[in-house]
């Protein structure tokens, strides 16, 4: 069995088990992949689909793909990501 590669999380501040490819192609995803690990990328995942959700986003737009590039900057290298003002959490 392979080993587990490990990064220090740049989300977490933590040193966990990494991505096992990088999520996009080019310079984003190689940093992401270097700096990301799978826990805090499922987080952004889980994130990204509220967003989704929240908003009525077409997966199939190239516009949604903008979208999210720019979310998974914010979130893992910008403030943090924040959650949609006209978002209520479930109770």
């Amino acid at each position: 069995m392979p080993e587990q590669r490990i990064v220090h999380c740049i989300k977490l501040n933590k040193d966990l088990p990494g991505l096992k490819k990088p999520p996009l192609p080019g310079e984003l995803g190689q940093k992401i992949f270097d700096n990301v690990s799978q826990e805090a990328f499922k987080m952004f995942l889980d994130y990204f689909r509220m967003i989704m959700n929240e908003y009525h986003l077409d997966l199939s737009s190239p516009n949604t793909d903008k979208i999210f590039e720019d979310q998974i900057k914010e979130y893992f290298f910008g403030g943090g990501g924040q959650l949609p003002d006209e978002f209520v959490p479930e109770k």
